[in-house]
């Protein structure tokens, strides 16, 4: 399945990728030898945490070998008549004004403005040029954004 991703997300998990592939894989590999040195594993804690934390590990690069295999790369070059993925938008919601980044899934951060694509805020917007106001459902009630600019 196609994931949709800016170029500096897909460098960030590349990034992560290679540390987990040769850093923390080597760590564990180290902690197990360490383990099996003790002899009997059936009551050896440790050995049954690494293990765990091994399988983890496993998963995530599998996770993101996945991603960067079926990793679509959104130009940041927009035509910025639309919001889409990679697109700035600032946006006003009553009286306060915010600028959310669209991005894919995995890049986002709603701490750092980076808002996902599949997020509520983040579908309404999608598609939409500047001046239409999208309404979303939160928890709190019913909220109107008017799309401001889009870069």
């Amino acid at each position: 399945m196609e994931k949709y991703i800016t170029q500096e997300g897909l460098e960030k998990l590349k990034k992560e990728l290679i540390f987990l592939k040769e850093t923390k894989r080597k760590e564990i590999a180290e902690r197990l030898e360490k383990c099996l040195a003790f002899g009997d594993l059936t009551e050896n804690s440790e050995y049954h945490e690494t293990k765990e934390a091994q399988g983890f590990l496993e998963g995530r690069i599998l996770e993101l070998e996945d991603l960067v295999k079926n990793a679509v790369i959104v130009p940041e070059e927009t035509k910025n008549q639309f919001a889409q993925v990679g697109s700035t938008v600032l946006v006003k919601a009553g009286e306060a004004t915010e600028e959310f980044k669209i991005v894919g899934a995995e890049e986002a951060d709603p701490i750092a403005g980076k808002i996902s694509a599949d997020s509520p805020l983040g579908k309404a917007l999608i598609n939409q040029p500047k001046g239409v106001v999208v309404e979303i459902n939160t928890p709190s009630g019913r909220m109107h954004y008017k799309i401001v600019k889009i870069e």
